[in-house]
């Protein structure tokens, strides 16, 4: 029975504050954990701001170099997440203006923008193929927007992130990120329109 329950115990999963503790104690092999608990989400996000794979690649080794460099630094009161993205984020930044001057500010809004939200992915086999097509012409659309309107649809639907975290991550008040994926979503629209009838966006 105690050896049931000692087996249970060591068999649950560690948590993220688990290994960001390690992490900030010097463990090295804490590093290696939450590398490949967050290795995918951080490279799409990466490779959504730099557009190119190998740009991404080496952001993205940078990014966990400085937290290995910096892990004290971090305050374990707030969401390791923001923190993580931030880094990233910051990396990714001087990467764009030292090799492909893009800039993060926001583009000049024109006319006002609806708060829709992208829909999620249809369960019969029919509607799947139809979801396909959409997404790959949304991943199309996604990529000829500003890197200001990719940033924040990344965070917000493939990362999932609260507005009060994208705000964390772009250091930015949370009126400006509402306001910000508002007008991402109306510019991703308007693309989507652009490559075939409202109807199928609507």
């Amino acid at each position: 029975m105690m050896a049931a329950i000692a087996q249970t115990i060591w068999e649950a999963p560690v948590g993220v504050e688990t290994d960001v503790a390690r992490l900030r104690r010097g463990d090295p092999e804490a590093l290696g954990a939450l590398l490949e608990r967050y290795q995918n989400r951080l490279y799409r996000y990466l490779l959504r701001l730099v557009r190119e794979p190998a740009a991404a690649e080496d952001v993205f080794q940078q990014t966990w170099v400085r937290v290995a460099e910096q892990a004290r630094r971090y305050d374990p009161r707030k969401s390791f997440d923001a923190w993580l993205f931030t880094v990233a984020r910051n990396l990714a930044i001087d990467h764009l203006r030292r090799f492909r001057p893009e800039s993060l500010d926001e583009p000049l809004p024109s006319g006002e923008a609806r708060g829709d939200q992208i829909a999620a992915a249809p369960a019969s086999s029919l509607d799947r193929a139809i979801f396909q097509e959409r997404a790959a012409r949304l991943a199309e659309a996604m990529v000829s927007l500003p890197a200001v309107y990719r940033e924040v649809l990344t965070l917000r639907f493939e990362e999932e992130m609260k507005l009060e975290e994208i705000a964390e991550v772009l250091g930015a008040p949370l009126s400006t990120v509402k306001t910000r994926l508002r007008r991402s979503l109306e510019s991703l629209r308007r693309k989507l329109e652009a490559r075939g009838p409202a109807g199928d966006w609507v």
